[in-house]
């Protein structure tokens, strides 16, 4: 019997998984991949360390996809965040669990998995094509193959495991979504997600490449009403804010006008108002005769220190011992609620995921098989369904590969 030819198109997290196992099935396969090194992108994740997934139940996981989670139930349970541990583990890649269940290789080399994904593709074997693919082929229903500028290559099955649009330096331009469109299967809006928030007020440029570690924020609209709140590590852009709360923010706040959403830090979440009062006060006797400025620098940052004296409206040269209740209180309210407004989200080139993509109801979700297209395939980013920060993106990406090879 001959064997099936499939082809793998996009050599990332979730090509070289697909390739690879689908090729130890017994399939023939060829992957294309448009840049001459495979895994561009994985090998920025989680800063170059790959949080390549989380050490949780996959009840857990799915609280953790805001976007189509019913959908990933079936390749979850195929391949689970423990099977993506043992797979590159069994692969040679000793890997540790951090704070938040995040999962990483121990030598913090996101190399190390691009390595052993590239190696275990290469053996499956798979043949390797450095070409772009520019059109998909299908015929009353059925793939026929693919084109390579003018190049016709048949396949039985074709695997689209593109990416997104996020990152278009590391290849994942958008070509997935504009083969399903030429196809005629549904892409819904392609919008950034887990990406860096614009403030409108300029204070945040002056704290440029300030980073703060274990504040509270809070993302509320203008009825007041909290779209997310989180707690953890922020850091202040020449354009506003980035870091894990923000990424993870960003995937909340849908249609951002400037000025819909306040986004709002909790300097001291560790003190309630009342513990923070006294604290202030004992400060204040401590630092009596000093300038209000100079009596700050056991609360804050010393960079933060003449924005936040200019944002209470206090001369930051006034005597801490003049300094009044009323003013005291307004200094009490800025450290648990330094508010800026969300003016917009960084480009979609700056995201780390595509929200967005083909939609789900157009795949089956036990097989990522198209409804439409007999043999035509979807693994990964491509697919609208998106996660937070935590290593969940990258374990949909191989669930939904080793789903596709299985089928």
């Amino acid at each position: 019997m001959d064997k099936i030819r499939i082809a793998v198109i996009g050599a990332g997290a979730a090509g070289m998984l697909a390739a690879g196992q689908a090729a130890r099935l017994g399939a023939e396969v060829t992957v294309f991949e448009k840049n001459k090194l495979p895994g561009r992108k994985l090998l920025i994740t989680g800063k170059g360390r790959c949080n390549l997934t989380n050490n949780c139940s996959i009840n857990e996981f799915i609280t953790n996809v805001p976007t189509n989670p019913r959908f990933l139930y079936a390749c979850i349970n195929g391949f689970s965040p423990a099977d993506t541990m043992d797979f590159f583990e069994g692969l040679g890649v000793p890997l540790k669990t951090e704070r938040g269940n995040r999962v990483f290789p121990v030598s913090d080399k996101s190399r190390d998995i691009v390595d052993a994904l590239h190696k275990y593709m290469k053996e499956g074997p798979c043949r390797v094509v450095n070409r772009r693919v520019t059109e998909i082929l299908a015929e009353n229903g059925r793939i026929r193959g693919i084109m390579c500028d003018g190049d016709f290559y048949a396949f039985d099955r074709v695997i689209i495991a593109t990416g997104g649009a996020s990152y278009p330096l590391t290849g994942s331009d958008g070509d997935g979504y504009r083969f399903a469109r030429k196809l005629g299967i549904g892409v819904s809006q392609i919008k950034p997600s887990l990406v860096p928030l614009e403030s409108v007020e300029h204070w945040c440029t002056a704290l440029q490449g300030l980073s703060l570690r274990n504040v509270g924020i809070k993302v509320v609209n203008k009825e007041g009403k909290v779209a997310y709140e989180d707690f953890g590590e922020l850091m202040f852009t020449h354009f506003g804010v980035t870091g894990p709360t923000v990424l993870s923010a960003s995937a909340h706040l849908k249609d951002i006008t400037p000025g819909k959403y306040r986004f709002i830090i909790d300097l001291k979440p560790a003190l309630d108002e009342k513990t923070l009062d006294r604290r202030l006060i004992s400060d204040f006797e401590k630092y009596s005769n000093k300038n209000f400025s100079n009596a700050l620098c056991d609360l804050l940052p010393s960079k933060m220190i003449s924005v936040f004296t200019s944002l209470c409206g206090i001369s930051a040269d006034k005597k801490v011992n003049s300094i009044t209740r009323e003013e005291r209180a307004k200094i009490l309210y800025l450290l648990k609620n330094l508010t800026f407004t969300v003016k917009k989200m960084r480009p979609i080139a700056e995201a780390i995921i595509t929200h967005g993509g083909v939609e789900v109801g157009e795949i089956n979700p036990k097989t990522m098989e198209s409804k439409k297209i007999s043999g035509l395939y979807f693994a990964g980013e491509v697919i609208d369904v998106d996660a937070y920060t935590g290593g969940f993106n990258l374990q949909i990406a191989f669930s939904t590969a080793v789903a596709a090879a299985n089928a």
